[in-house]
């Protein structure tokens, strides 16, 4: 019978020969070196989503709107022409639609159809009918973040793939200021969509349009994918001007804005993911950059976060140059604000805003290499917007500010408003440099907050927590 080695033989087995594991120092050395690299190259998540962002496929097919003048009513009206053009490049599986210099009035929206390139050549300017009737019947849209039936944004897309607006022509709404005074009146409708929110009613029965005074948007894709816009410009709009709804690959660059209209945000993303925005020139009479994803249970029930959006090399002037919220309620994160600077003055330079109706969270915001001239209050991040709701508040954490400069805040340079029971929290300000500050900092139910080299008002800060 053959005899069983004992155990301390078993152990000491592997070592018998200790000539072969010689080498177990040099084997260590490589694998710590290549385990060393490896954290080195692991992917950057700003250039992961860059690269997933890609401009859309057109067919090289062109069609030129003059084409369809026909159907202009001799040029009084060029929405039958554009209707036509675009149903030409959906027969032909898509195409680059252009647009020659002139002015186009157009007496009702542009649908899109997939595949297709809208080009405006410089000096072509569409100008939309300031007659409410003209976007009916109504569309699938949402109106401040929640979810309903209304008239048509000036440019429409709904589940398409492949759109782009290009070209150095301009974009405008005939007779801003008709569209203004749709505000003094469009609160009854805005309480009743809020209400059908909360009240979790079927969309298919929250219609609006005639008679409601919810103003439609310039540009709005719902639900589409691989989206450009591209050099155009950008005046009066009814409303919101660049509105992605449920989008995913969305690029808009160099779009230049002189949007003074009420409400006159720049871009709105809403709902959407891998999205690049860069080269802006705004000058908004809102919000220069919202990112939105929805408001109280319609964003909460979506669980479609706006993420993954990286706004680079922008000239901000307006009300607000970047702003989270404050429909947010599927969340906000993953957000990239780089070198950009100033075009003139703003109210508040960046601004994270939620209350307690919203819930969801804000989260992984990175802003760096900022300058701002004149502000009211430089960076805000509140909790508490307007003071409204209960029992949904938001989880705000992991927000980092490197190198932000700011010429002069006439209010805050730095406040922060967290809830007692739900703190701001893990919050990272380095090298925020403000000339002339009023109230330099101001930071209350916040914790694990880093500050270092602040410098205020000529002076090196330190602020404490509460």
């Amino acid at each position: 019978m053959k005899q069983q080695p004992s155990l301390s033989k078993l152990f000491q087995a592997p070592f018998a020969h200790r000539k072969s594991y010689r080498w177990f120092p040099v084997v260590g050395m490589v694998l710590a070196v290549a385990l060393l690299a490896a954290f080195r190259t692991a992917p950057d998540p700003k250039e992961a989503i860059l690269q997933r962002i890609k401009p859309p496929v057109i067919p090289n097919r062109q069609f030129n709107i003059t084409q369809f003048k026909s159907a202009s009513a001799n040029g009084t009206n060029w929405k039958p022409a554009f209707d036509k053009a675009m149903q030409q490049a959906k027969k032909s599986k898509g195409g680059r639609i252009v647009v020659p210099a002139g002015t186009y009035k157009i007496n009702g929206p542009i649908h899109f159809q997939s595949n297709t390139e809208l080009h405006l050549q410089e000096g072509a300017v569409l100008v939309f009918s300031a007659e409410a009737d003209h976007y009916l019947p109504v569309v699938k849209t949402t109106w401040e973040g929640t979810f309903l039936y209304n008239y048509s944004p000036f440019i429409y897309g709904y589940q398409l793939k492949n759109v782009a607006i290009t070209g150095k022509g301009t974009i405008k709404a005939e007779d801003a200021q008709r569209w203004a005074k749709w505000r003094a009146q469009q609160k009854p409708a805005q309480d009743e969509s809020r209400a059908m929110n909360h009240q979790r009613v079927p969309i298919e029965k929250r219609v609006f349009g005639k008679g409601r005074f919810l103003r439609p948007q310039l540009i709005q894709f719902f639900e589409c994918e691989n989206i450009l816009v591209e050099d155009i410009r950008i005046e009066d709009s009814p409303f919101w001007c660049i509105h992605p709804v449920l989008c995913r690959n969305v690029i808009v660059r160099g779009v230049q804005f002189n949007a003074h209209n009420l409400n006159n945000d720049g871009i709105d993303p809403e709902f959407t993911e891998d999205v690049l925005i860069e080269n802006i020139s705004f000058n908004n009479g809102d919000d220069n950059i919202a990112i939105k994803a929805g408001r109280d249970h319609d964003g909460r029930a979506s669980k479609r976060s706006s993420q993954n959006i990286i706004i680079r090399n922008c000239r901000f002037m307006g009300l607000h140059g970047v702003v989270m919220g404050s429909e947010m309620s599927a969340g906000v994160r993953n957000v990239y604000i780089e070198n950009s600077t100033f075009a003139g003055k703003l109210k508040r330079g960046l601004y994270l805003k939620s209350n307690a109706d919203r819930g969801g969270e804000i989260a992984h915001i990175y802003a760096s290499n900022i300058a701002f001239g004149e502000v009211e209050d430089l960076i805000m991040i509140t909790s508490k917007y307007k003071n409204e709701g209960q029992g949904y508040q938001t989880d705000i954490h992991d927000i980092h500010f490197n190198n932000i400069t700011c010429q002069k805040a006439t209010g805050y340079g730095i406040t922060v408003e967290g809830f007692a029971d739900k703190k701001v929290r893990n919050l990272f300000f380095n090298g925020i440099t403000i000339d002339t500050v009023n109230i330099p900092v101001s930071i209350v139910n916040a914790e694990q907050v880093e500050l270092q080299n602040i410098w205020l008002g000529g002076k090196k800060s330190t602020a404490s927590v509460e």
